[in-house]
């Protein structure tokens, strides 16, 4: 009896789940591992904000001017190439804060729908409830659960009306003065 060998060698091992737990805890190990870059020298919050949004081809004309001159790169303490490679770096991260974003999205989505079944589950608990205790068998037992959530069932309250308040009345428009 032949065996295939590529299963044998190379076997699929099924993705583990993780608990919410371990997630958090491979996110901060993951958090601890990240580079950050060094802070800039002390300045207002709002210069920050700007020096962020300054025009990337501003930016490309000033890394060239960087490299057409020495004194430049001397003045500024980096040369244009380490600008360049800072760039592409920074273009890197780009992809990481995009596939975070997508996680993120993920996270909120799911829990969003594992409160969706909850939730479901509860209104058709209640429902099963309410058709049970018609039976005096499980009335007295189910009584008091179904008061607690008849009371707490936001869905089954009919919305209370604002008061009405009488109307402002528009005022006239005024006739032009005559001339």
């Amino acid at each position: 009896m032949a065996t295939n060998t590529q299963e044998t060698q190379n076997p699929s091992p099924a993705t583990a789940m993780l608990s919410p737990d371990q997630v958090v805890q491979q996110l901060r190990a993951l958090r601890a591992q990240m580079p950050l870059p060094d802070a800039l020298p002390s300045m207002p919050a709002s210069r920050r904000r700007r020096l962020a949004h300054v025009n990337s081809q501003f930016i490309v004309a000033a890394i060239n001017a960087s490299g057409a001159s020495p004194a430049v790169q001397t003045a500024l303490g980096r040369t244009d190439e380490e600008l360049r490679q800072e760039i592409e770096v920074n273009d890197r991260w780009t992809a990481v804060i995009d596939e975070v974003r997508a996680l993120l999205q993920i996270l909120i989505d799911s829990n969003t729908l594992r409160r969706q079944r909850v939730g479901l589950a509860a209104l058709q608990t209640y429902g099963i409830c309410q058709e049970l205790a018609r039976d005096d068998a499980h009335a007295a037992r189910l009584g008091p659960h179904i008061g607690e959530m008849k009371k707490l069932n936001k869905f089954g309250r009919p919305r209370r009306k604002a008061p009405q308040t009488d109307p402002q009345p528009i005022p006239a428009p005024q006739a032009a003065a005559a001339s």
